[in-house]
């Protein structure tokens, strides 16, 4: 019986080692809760909008008439164009690009189904600029869908411009390296297409970034992104918006935004 109990005790310090190892080896494996990181290139216009952006502010007036718009990314993979023009929306924005490393493999059909369609289309840019110079990005991205064509319907390039989702809000840099990055960006768009780009943002991360710089207000239309009624107050220099990203939660796709004015002032922008 000794014997017997004796043996029994090792089996039970045996079973109880054993399950401890285990319970280790799954806390060292599991991925960590916290490293909640996206992956490259997953980013898209207005991504961090919800977590970070505030509600308060004055109101902008408005005119009395806006249309809708769209803004689509691969997270949209195929979209139902037919659908989205029948229920009024009237133009859409395609990204295009990320960095100098990456090019939305739905594309063609978000950009050239939006036009198939009816719709006044454009491209956008996810900007990194921690990767790479504000020129380079610029050149990638008009080498790989964010030119701009005399025909009409094809709206100016747009620089995606707010929250690091990959690291540091600010992508390390001071607000007058930012003012530098975009303004090298800006300038090298212009000089390839002979347009002056949108800058799409929100008034929090550019108060902050950019130390709220109002120098670009003068060439550069603001596509505000502010998920609320109104559009609150906006970056400095700007007296008036020209599209409104007002919600991530709209029918068919997620992200709505309203251009502010009538479809002909849509056209008006595209024709430059």
């Amino acid at each position: 019986m000794l014997v017997h109990r004796s043996g029994t005790a090792r089996v039970g310090r045996l079973t109880v080692t054993g399950a401890l190892l285990a319970a280790f080896s799954l806390l060292c494996t599991a991925p960590s809760s916290a490293d909640t990181t996206p992956a490259r290139g997953s980013a898209y216009m207005g991504m961090g909008v919800l977590a970070h952006d505030g509600r308060s502010g004055r109101a902008v007036t408005r005119k009395a008439t806006q249309t809708e718009g769209v803004d689509v990314s691969s997270y949209q993979g195929n979209v139902a164009w037919s659908t989205l023009w029948n229920s009024g929306v009237k133009w859409a924005d395609t990204k295009a690009t990320e960095g100098t490393y990456y090019t939305n493999p739905y594309f063609r059909q978000q950009y050239n189904g939006s036009y198939n369609v009816g719709m006044i289309r454009g491209a956008y840019h996810f900007a990194t600029p921690d990767t790479s110079s504000g020129a380079k990005q610029a050149n990638y991205f008009v080498d790989h869908g964010g030119g701009w064509s005399r025909d009409g319907k094809t709206l100016p390039g747009v620089l995606d411009i707010e929250w690091n989702p990959y690291g540091a809000t600010c992508y390390g840099k001071s607000a007058s390296s930012m003012v530098s990055w975009i303004s090298d960006f800006l300038k090298t768009y212009k000089a390839r297409t002979g347009r002056d780009a949108v800058i799409y943002t929100a008034t929090s991360w550019w108060t902050q970034c950019t130390g709220n710089y109002g120098g670009f207000a003068t060439k550069n239309p603001l596509w505000i992104a502010r998920y609320a009624s109104t559009v609150g107050t906006l970056p400095a220099g700007w007296g008036y918006y020209t599209l409104w990203q007002y919600t991530s939660s709209g029918p068919t796709v997620g992200d709505h935004n309203r251009f502010n004015g009538a479809p002909n002032r849509v056209k008006a922008l595209a024709n430059g």
